[in-house]
């Protein structure tokens, strides 16, 4: 049975923090190992600032229907990386295949992250992003694979699975591209209408899961008026410079043709105006603004529209650029 006892190394080379946990070279499960790519994948537990690793304790121990370790590693809210085996663990059941990833038992083929967030109303933080880029990339230098190598959960699973939540896998695998060749991590985070502390609405914007071309489970509406009643969405910038801003609706004939999106910018705000009652159910492109660093109201969607249909406020994007 392989190993990977050269895990720390590559990972604290790639300037990863890294924390050890216990007797990693020798915790593992019994079968094959020889693995070919990086698994990402969120715990869903609820991790912060004030406790940055709650699955920590599952993830070395297992569960009562999953014996562990159940990942090679898992990174907590602040990035550091818990490195927990250098063998085979319980984290991707049974592969579908994806990209080069054959069908087959996903233990034996890959290295499985687990980032420590819960997926449902919380992302990913800046610093698990960025961690898990540079590890990823790092890993699979080591294996002598390319980015098409990292997966996320959802892509490779059989049962359904989601993980990892609100992150464009293909936008991940393009920043480990980049890291791989040379270039630096690329951020980007995702802000739906149910991120938890991360967007404010009045009560006049309900909320709907009618339409099918919604992002996350529901979506929020309210009616236009001469008042600007901004629905915010709240982004923690990591550093000033230029990003790219992008939003998804769901689009329907009776919603509005010229909905104002406000953005937050460097030098004041910037509204642009989007016609959704068509181009739903994607990420559309609002432009490339430049952003001050720090967590505020960044991307906020008003009510002040002189076009009738429903205002739909659901989720947007920020990538640096």
């Amino acid at each position: 049975m392989a190993t990977i006892p050269w895990l720390v190394d590559v990972l604290r080379a790639a300037g990863v923090q890294v924390v050890v946990e216990g007797d990693w070279l020798n915790r593992m499960r019994p079968g094959s190992f020889d693995p070919i790519g990086v698994l990402w994948h969120h715990t869903a537990s609820t991790s912060s600032a004030s406790n940055p690793h709650p699955a920590l304790g599952i993830c070395i121990n297992g569960r009562s229907d999953l014996p562990g370790p159940l990942c090679q590693a898992l990174v907590d809210y602040n990035g550091v990386f818990h490195v927990i085996s250098a063998g085979r663990c319980n984290h991707a059941g049974v592969s579908g295949g994806s990209g080069p990833i054959p069908s087959g038992d996903g233990n034996t083929l890959m290295i499985g992250w687990e980032i420590d967030y819960n997926g449902v109303n919380q992302e990913m933080t800046a610093a698990q992003y960025n961690a898990s880029v540079a590890a990823t990339a790092a890993v699979l230098t080591r294996l002598g694979r390319d980015s098409s190598y990292a997966r996320g959960h959802r892509e490779t699973s059989t049962t359904g699975k989601i993980d990892p939540s609100f992150i464009d896998l293909n936008v991940m695998r393009a920043d480990v591209a980049a890291k791989m060749a040379g270039g630096g991590t690329t951020w980007s985070a995702t802000v739906d209408n149910a991120t938890s502390g991360r967007f404010t609405a009045s009560a006049n914007w309900g909320v709907s899961s009618y339409s099918s071309q919604r992002y996350g489970a529901d979506y929020r509406y309210a009616e236009p008026v001469a008042a600007s009643d901004v629905a915010w969405y709240r982004f923690n910038v990591p550093a000033a410079g230029n990003y790219r801003v992008e939003a998804w609706w769901p689009a329907n004939s009776g919603y509005n043709s010229a909905a104002p999106y406000i953005v937050a910018t460097s030098s004041g705000n910037q509204t642009v105006r989007v016609d959704q009652r068509a181009t739903g159910g994607q990420w559309r492109a609002l432009g490339t603004f430049a952003l001050p660093a720090g967590d505020a109201n960044r991307v906020g969607v008003s009510r002040w529209s002189n076009s009738s249909g429903l205002v739909i406020a659901d989720a947007v994007r920020l990538t640096r650029v």
